[in-house]
Formats: C-alpha cells, sequence, structure tokens
C-alpha cells in the first residue's frame, strides 16, 4: 500500500530529529573533549596549549594503549591517532572521520565525509599501505557504535551473551587484521618476519580449515533419524 503523507512526514521527522540530537549532543560533545584533549598537553612540566598534537593529552593517553595494536601496523607517531580514532567510532563511527579532521589540522570548507582529499597527503605520510587496510578493516569489522551495542543487548536480552557477542566482533577484526598486516606487510616490506607473521599463519590456517572441513556425514546422522522418527510412531 502507498503510505499515507501524515505516516511519511512523521517518520521522516521522528528520525531526522533523532540524528540532530544526537548530532547535538553525543558528537558535539566528544568533539569538544577531543578538541581539548588534543590542543593541551604536559609540556617540560608545565600543563599548556600544545602545538604539536603529539604532546598532547590525548596522544599521551592513545599511547599507552596503542601497544595493544602494534602487531596491527599501528606504529610510530600514527599509533595514538589510529588507536583513538578506534575508540572515538565506539561513540559513532562517523567519528573517526571528524577524529582525523582534529588530528590532522583540516581546516578547509569541504565536508570530510563527502570529500577527504584535504588530508590525504598528511594521512598517506602516516599509514603504510598494509597499515591502512589493516585500521580499515579492524574499524569495519570491530564492535558497532553504542547505540548499536544497546540495541543488541536489547535483542538478546542478556549481558553476558551480549558481552560475548560484542567480544567475537572485536576479537574477529583483530584476527583478521593482523593476517592482512603480517603478511600483507611481508609483500609490501612493511612487517618482517617475526613472532607475529608465524601467528598471522596459524590464524589463517586455522580460518581455511574451518571453512573447508567437511561437516557431519549424512549417513552419520540417517540412523539416528530413523531411530528418533521410529520412536515417535
Amino acid at each position: 500500500h502507498t503510505p499515507s503523507a501524515g505516516n511519511v512526514l512523521r517518520a521522516t521527522w521522528e528520525r531526522g530529529w533523532s540524528f540532530i540530537k544526537r548530532a547535538g549532543t553525543i558528537i558535539l560533545l566528544s568533539s569538544i573533549i577531543l578538541w581539548f584533549l588534543m590542543g593541551y598537553g604536559v609540556v617540560d612540566g608545565v600543563f599548556q596549549a600544545v602545538e604539536d598534537n603529539n604532546d598532547s593529552l590525548l596522544a599521551a593517553i592513545g599511547g599507552s594503549v596503542a601497544v595493544i595494536f602494534a602487531p596491527l601496523g599501528w606504529v610510530g607517531d600514527m599509533a595514538w591517532k589510529a588507536t583513538t580514532a578506534t575508540f572515538t567510532g565506539l561513540i559513532a563511527k562517523e567519528e573517526v572521520v571528524n577524529f582525523f579532521g582534529v588530528a590532522y589540522h583540516y581546516a578547509g570548507e569541504a565536508d570530510l565525509m563527502e570529500d577527504a582529499s584535504g588530508i590525504y597527503a598528511a594521512v598517506g605520510a602516516d599509514f603504510g599501505a598494509m597499515a591502512a587496510y589493516s585500521f580499515m578493516i579492524f574499524n569495519l569489522l570491530c564492535a558497532p557504535c553504542f547505540a548499536a551495542m544497546g540495541a543488541i543487548k536489547r535483542e538478546m536480552n542478556n549481558a553476558k551473551w551480549t558481552a560475548a557477542a560484542i567480544g567475537y566482533m572485536c576479537g574477529f577484526a583483530y584476527v583478521v587484521s593482523l593476517i592482512v598486516f603480517q603478511l600483507g606487510g611481508l609483500a609490501t616490506g612493511e612487517a618482517v618476519f617475526g613472532v607475529g607473521t608465524v601467528v598471522a599463519a596459524a590464524l589463517l590456517a586455522g580460518i581455511v580449515y574451518l571453512l573447508l572441513r567437511r561437516g557431519y556425514r549424512e549417513e552419520n546422522h540417517s540412523p539416528r533419524l530413523s531411530a528418533a522418527a521410529a520412536a515417535m510412531r
């Protein structure tokens, strides 16, 4: 049936107002907090505004966590940026783009959501090809934003299953990103052979085995099914 004009307008207003509230509260507030943490830091024992965001509070916080993602190729000055961008993505995925705009001092007129060419050079200087793939794959596969997590919680109605679902997504994202960087990086020269490479190869072999292994044969189940069917008669 063709929807009535009133229902269309009502649904449009509800969804539009929902986005406006989120953009005007959560996203705006998080942007202000990120701006403050990136604009101030401790230099020579003095808390002050910083010119280099590598000296900021946000760099210190992100750097302390970034070691977890070092096997994924998130190293050097970009490590804290990639790590912090990933965590801001939990607020809303569009926050990743917003964070890169702030982190790379973008002040252009174009909307980065529409055209990010204004910061391509700066981002490209920090990210190698496989490190960039690793970062994008992790953020594509990892846990969604808080709003989606809330929806998962409501649907499952169980905190343990919700934690397991989110943990699985983050773990799977980490494994795939590790494989991409460690094995792909050998070809591009971004990664060197080591423990991470061995672990990535073993994980890849495990995934391939799980994908290609044969399931239970039908004949193994048919006697049980026949017995069950006979018992029900």
